[in-house]
């Protein structure tokens, strides 16, 4: 029963990194391959801050999501002069040197990881064991995704899609281009260091290994596959890329075998989208459209 719920916490962990890699990409259009670092970072963050400080593990996540956003601004800087090819190549070589960081660290245990990490507890509730724990990251989910869909219906998330639609005309238009995308890479990012400050006290032992360019391509997939600037599409991309492939471990495969089969099951679903629905599973509706079809229904009023 506890793998089963185990799988349900990681489903509800990856909607999150979905969700906060579809701020950027799907409303700030900003195509960035550092989201697994990130991820990693507030693990590793939240870690020690509880280890060697002996802060709350509640309080340790809070502190590196606010480290792990100020921290993005490594790459959301250069964000500002430059887009496409070259903040795919910025992010990534972002990824690689922060791995390689975390992999030299005597702090961080080296390539060996970190163990014996706190568990999470608040308000006299102990989350030690998967059917609180499960709850508690539905019930973040559920608020994450209510903040998403609060943020991008806002004028700031309006401002966001007419920069990733055409930045120039919002920057003629009297809109600070730079301040949002700093403040949308400082929001995404921050949702990635929870995701993995959570597993990090949930599973007590996170590793450098883990968050290298695979995850990165692993929730990028989730977000296409679910659908790109939709608040639904992330969810139901989690959901799949998570499920299916625990799928294969009831099948008498060898670990030689599965690992890669895995792989493959990803480069298919992301293909087969890409090729037949570049919209994912969930089509993001047309603002213009409805706007047309409502000044229609005015003019025969």
């Amino acid at each position: 029963m506890d793998y089963f719920i185990n799988i349900f916490v990681l489903i509800n962990l990856y909607i999150i990194l979905s969700m906060s890699f579809n701020l950027l990409l799907g409303y700030g259009g900003m195509f960035s391959l550092a989201q697994a670092i990130f991820y990693g970072l507030g693990g590793f963050l939240s870690a020690l801050i509880a280890m060697k400080l002996g802060i709350h593990p509640a309080f340790s996540i809070l502190i590196s999501m606010v480290i792990v956003s100020f921290f993005s601004l490594l790459l959301a800087f250069p964000a500002l002069r430059i887009s496409g090819d070259y903040l795919v190549i910025a992010s990534l070589g972002l990824q690689i040197f922060m791995v390689q960081v975390l992999l030299n660290l005597d702090i961080t245990g080296g390539s060996a990881g970190l163990t014996g990490i706190p568990r999470l507890e608040f308000f006299g509730i102990s989350f030690s064991k998967a059917i609180p724990f499960s709850i508690l990251t539905l019930i973040i989910v559920v608020l994450l995704a209510l903040f998403k869909r609060w943020l991008v219906h806002l004028p700031f998330g309006r401002v966001l899609r007419a920069i990733r639609e055409d930045e120039v005309a919002a920057q003629s238009l009297g809109k600070n281009v730079s301040r949002y995308k700093l403040i949308i890479f400082m929001i995404s990012s921050g949702m990635a260091a929870l995701a993995g400050g959570l597993y990090a006290h949930y599973f007590q032992y996170i590793n450098p290994y883990d968050y290298q360019m695979p995850e990165s391509v692993l929730i990028l997939s989730m977000v296409i596959v679910g659908g790109i600037g939709t608040i639904w599409g992330p969810i139901i991309g989690a959901v799949i890329l998570v499920f299916l492939p625990e799928a294969l471990r009831f099948i008498a495969l060898p670990s030689s075998v599965a690992a890669p089969l895995r792989q493959i099951i990803y480069t298919v679903l992301v293909l087969g989208f890409i090729y037949f629905r570049p919209s994912g599973i969930i089509k993001p509706k047309s603002h213009v459209k409805s706007k047309v079809a409502r000044e229609k229904g005015g003019e025969t009023a």
